[in-house]
């Protein structure tokens, strides 16, 4: 049955990561990499129940996820604002 579910979770990572190229707006691209990231996420999980040892997949899993939730935000920042969010003034190192 877990393989099952992993041949399942593979498919539709792919179809992810087709969104992910093939996305019209950079927005859709990036909700197309935070999806495979999560569809990765389940993928560890699962392959440490089919290992039989959940507990450090698990611990594998909540890094990859904390990474890759920073990683989105940044990521979103950087399209929005053109940089992380500081000032110009920061930046250059100069005021005037």
């Amino acid at each position: 049955m877990l393989l099952f579910v992993m041949v399942i979770v593979l498919g539709t990572m792919g179809l992810a990561l087709i969104r992910a190229v093939r996305g019209p707006t950079v927005y859709d691209r990036i909700l197309a990499a935070n999806a495979f990231s999560t569809k990765t996420i389940v993928m560890v999980v699962t392959f440490g129940f089919v290992v039989g040892d959940p507990g450090l997949y698990l611990d594998i899993a909540l890094m990859y996820a904390l990474i890759g939730f920073i990683g989105t935000v940044a990521v979103l920042k950087v399209s929005e604002f053109g940089n992380l969010g500081q000032s110009q003034e920061g930046l250059s190192g100069q005021r005037e």
